[in-house]
């Protein structure tokens, strides 16, 4: 069976009840980006942008994996090749939902991070500004996250496993934050297989071979046991 890169994106994640960055209500709707996903708008203040993602924390408690992160992990578990979940989504959601092999490029809401020595630790469910770093008992902690103008996590492992995959799939994606975007360009460089799936085609649709449009909990378990099935 294949070797399979998946990109995950707020789309698989909706149907568990978490918010998409450009939804028109909800959390994000209420912020401006600069100020609660930046360095500079941390800097700035950092108790509004700490509080934030308290928030952001408290609903991804609340939600439950729903049909679509329980199929890719029943492909990681059945599939004879390597399945790699590279999700841009900062809940849990894949690894509750039973995947072990999970990148979280954009960083996670369960991880504190250090701003002066950036050690990580697990993020309590609220978090304080005045928390201290366990290892070098500095201040300010801050949410783990990849925040706009920052380096996605773990790039080269990403790029390395799209490029000798036999599927690059990516999953409820806007095509519309980079370098996320550019994996079908590279998967497609590298003559791997690509599939979107998707409400609707993605900024960068134009460029998978193929496409599967529809919700997320019943289209990724359909491609699932295609796959399972040898199709």
């Amino acid at each position: 069976m294949p070797d399979i890169v998946i990109l995950t994106g707020a789309g698989i994640s909706a149907e568990s009840g978490i918010e998409t960055f450009r939804a028109d209500t909800g959390l994000w709707a209420q912020h401006k980006v600069e100020d609660v996903a930046t360095p500079e708008g941390f800097a700035r203040n950092p108790e509004r942008v700490v509080a934030f993602y308290n928030t952001r924390r408290a609903g991804i408690a609340a939600a439950e994996p729903n049909a679509a992160h329980l199929a890719l992990a029943k492909l990681e578990a059945e599939n004879d090749g390597s399945v790699l979940i590279v999700t841009q989504n900062i809940d849990d959601l894949h690894e509750r939902g039973g995947s072990q092999n999970v990148i979280h490029m954009h960083g996670a809401a369960g991880s504190a991070l250090c701003a002066s020595c950036d050690h990580r630790w697990p993020a309590p469910l609220v978090m304080h500004v005045t928390d201290s770093c366990p290892s070098c008992g500095a201040a300010p902690a801050r949410p783990d996250i990849v925040w706009f103008g920052e380096i996605p996590y773990q790039m080269d492992r990403i790029i390395d496993a799209i490029s000798v995959a036999d599927i690059f799939v990516s999953i409820g994606t806007s095509g519309n934050v980079y370098p996320a975007a550019g994996f079908v360009a590279e998967a497609a460089r590298n003559g791997v297989a690509t599939l979107e799936i998707n409400l609707e085609p993605s900024a960068v649709g134009s460029q998978f071979e193929d496409a599967i449009m529809g919700p997320a909990t019943q289209t990724v378990p359909a491609w699932v046991e295609q796959i399972l099935n040898g199709g």
